[in-house]
């Protein structure tokens, strides 16, 4: 068969790679991919976003018979593209439209969640700056606000005072620093406990959890600075129980997606739930409604079952018939930025090391913001590549890991130095 994996990060790479490894797949395409997935797959030169593109995507589908869509980022999903495709007999893997209403709108998740019961943070909603920063002046700080529309990872913040509150708020609704995303804000109460990700194959009525990941998003060492869209992870997350995993499929995963049911809509694709394991449980911080990135990255390499086959369970309402299975080991991913990033950065550097990490045992480099020019290798974004190493132990993976990103160079590079530390200090 023939698949088409729509997106350019590293969360489009690890997928790539790991569709290339099923024997179904004869031909594999990517739009617009970037410099590591032209290594495994027809790259396409449609940027996403554009006008008019799902029908250059169609088109393209049409043109080569591609078999299978595999959406990627959250923006087509949200803009309606599984719609677009279902409505031309084109098989397509992620959520319809009203579905994807539960990353594309912050507001409509909480309302969702309080509606049937999801256990979450206590909230507020608001379109006016002044009646927001009132209701912040009335509760107090700490306190967490969210642009409701999407933003690339980056629209949270979690406020520890009220100047910084205030400042957050302006920024997002007067300055609007995020756009339309910022039209109407979240304010939440601030949870304590460990953050972290589960992600599900969903065919509409069945969920299947995968492994456990945590995800590093803030973007210095220690959890300090602004939000990114990921500087690392790693996988399993150890406050991950069995009776953790037992609460989250009975009071999140199967509330959500019988909820969606109840609305009306068949959620069929991957759901993602950004998880805080607080002392009374686990809450839900945010759907999204993909895979996530990086958590992708430490999540397919422990994957043993087909993922082309899972998806293909998930498209004819069939994975309760399926048994996925993983990997034992641990996996780590740390991300390799551009210096500057998530603000101001330069593009176009030459990245160096690459044949040398390649050649390293069970040590993967999923590209990012990379293109090819002149026969090198350069930078193209603020989060560049995703060097993901895999072990027998989360020890053995996190040094394995950096071992590998210290073959790297290119100028400015900047990466976490701490990525699955918090795993060892939990794991004991």
């Amino acid at each position: 068969m023939k698949v088409l994996v729509v997106g350019s990060g590293g969360r489009e790479h690890a997928l790539c790679w790991k569709i290339r490894c099923s024997n179904r797949v004869k031909d594999l395409y990517a739009v617009p991919g970037n410099a590591g997935i032209s290594k495994i797959a027809k790259c396409i030169d449609i940027k996403i976003g554009s006008p008019n593109y799902f029908a250059d995507l169609a088109n393209l589908v049409k043109k080569e018979h591609i078999d299978l869509i595999i959406v990627g980022p959250e923006a087509p999903l949200v803009e309606g593209i599984s719609d677009y495709f279902a409505n031309q007999g084109l098989r397509i893997f992620g959520p319809n439209k009203r579905a994807a209403r539960l990353e594309g709108s912050k507001a409509f998740a909480k309302h969702f969640m309080k509606k049937y019961g999801i256990p979450t943070a206590d909230f507020c909603t608001f379109t006016n700056f002044g009646d927001a920063v009132e209701y912040i002046k009335k509760k107090g700080v700490p306190i967490v606000i969210k642009a409701s529309g999407l933003a690339a990872g980056k629209g949270v913040s979690v406020c520890f005072s009220l100047e910084e509150a205030i400042d957050s708020l302006r920024r997002i609704m007067v300055s609007q620093v995020f756009g339309r995303a910022g039209q109407r804000v979240v304010i939440e109460e601030y949870l304590e406990g460990d953050e972290v990700s589960i992600l599900a194959f969903v065919d509409g009525e069945t969920f299947i959890p995968m492994v456990s990941s945590t995800d590093h998003k803030r973007i210095f060492d220690q959890d300090k600075g602004p939000n990114t869209g990921g500087m690392g992870a790693y996988s399993p997350t150890p406050v991950v129980t069995r009776e953790i995993e037992r609460r989250i499929e009975e009071e999140i995963l199967y509330p959500t997606v019988k909820g969606l049911l109840d609305e009306g809509e068949r959620y069929v694709g991957v759901l993602y739930l950004g998880l805080m394991i607080t002392r009374d449980g686990p809450k839900v911080l945010e759907y999204n409604i993909r895979f996530g990135d990086p958590e992708t990255q430490v999540i397919l390499p422990r994957l043993r079952t087909d993922l082309v086959e899972i998806i293909e369970a998930c498209l004819s309402g069939s994975l309760n018939r399926l048994e996925i299975k993983w990997d034992e080991g641990a996996t780590v991913c740390v991300v390799v930025a551009s210096g500057g990033y998530p603000g101001k950065y330069e593009n176009g550097k030459e990245i160096l090391g690459l044949e040398e990490v390649g050649s390293m045992e069970n040590v993967f480099v999923f590209h990012a913001g990379t293109v090819q020019r002149n026969g090198k290798i350069v930078t193209s974004g603020g989060r560049v590549l995703g060097v993901t190493s895999s072990a027998r132990t989360m020890d053995e993976a996190v040094k394995k890991v950096y071992t590998a990103v210290d073959k790297i160079h290119f100028d400015s590079m900047y990466y976490r130095k701490d990525i699955g530390y918090k795993a060892l200090k939990i794991g004991g």
